[in-house]
């Protein structure tokens, strides 16, 4: 399913999300200015190489090596796709979610929901040496923030059914739970046949979920939540 617009109204402008669709779309084109040997090195460098934290807990390598990443790694993409999919996902949640917080702590929410897809991603794929890359763990953190605070809000969805495309109004809830659904039975699928390849961090986006969840429990909301701004 693929969602093309909400219906939960905002009332500020989301300057953050804007900054960090633009960023990540620097970044992307910085990255594939690179010759291919400079693009392995550069995503090998910045993406998050779970096995580098082992090494660390182990004294092998400096914390800086192993943890950093778990940052740089959310504003690198592997495609075009890979980009506009999770960019996209960031501009129809990501305002309402900012708007909730206000700017200063969304952008905490949003680093930290990366953290925890991070975190998760680690746990099951302790040994991988594949780097991750990917904005896909922060912002699932802002869609599992979503279901909790706009859960009756709509979400206009395009349905691929084989040749008939039907675009409906589902109710957000249901629309990021079958998400959520899908992503955890395919990373228990992955765990269970050991796939570990590389592909989809599916781990990261149940990791990122959950994380968003959890914080948006402890985060308030702005003080003036509900409130317009001039433009």
């Amino acid at each position: 399913m693929i969602p093309l617009r909400d219906d939960a109204p905002r009332f500020t402008r989301p300057y953050v999300t804007y900054f960090l669709i633009a960023f990540n779309l620097v970044v992307f084109l910085f990255a594939e200015s690179l010759t291919p040997r400079l693009y392995r090195a550069f995503n090998y460098q910045f993406g998050f190489v779970p096995v580098r934290v082992g090494a660390w807990l182990e004294g092998a390598v400096p914390a800086e090596a192993a943890l950093i990443p778990a940052l740089t790694s959310m504003f690198l993409h592997s495609g075009w796709l890979h980009l506009i999919f999770n960019m996209w996902a960031l501009y129809i949640f990501g305002d309402n979610v900012e708007d909730r917080l206000g700017r200063f702590r969304f952008i905490l929410f949003y680093l930290a929901s990366g953290l925890g897809g991070a975190l998760l991603h680690f746990v099951f794929n302790a040994g991988s040496t594949i780097p991750t890359v990917g904005a896909s763990g922060a912002i699932a953190g802002v869609m599992g923030a979503y279901f909790l605070l706009f859960p009756s809000a709509r979400v206009l969805t395009l349905i691929p059914l084989f040749l008939i495309w039907p675009i409906i109004w589902l109710p957000a809830w249901l629309f990021l739970a079958y998400w959520f659904v899908g992503q955890f039975l395919s990373g228990a699928a992955s765990s269970i046949t050991a796939a570990g390849g590389g592909g989809v961090a599916v781990w990261a986006h149940v990791g990122g979920f959950i994380s968003g969840i959890g914080l948006i429990k402890l985060l308030p909301a702005r003080r003036s939540y509900g409130m317009y701004e001039a433009a």
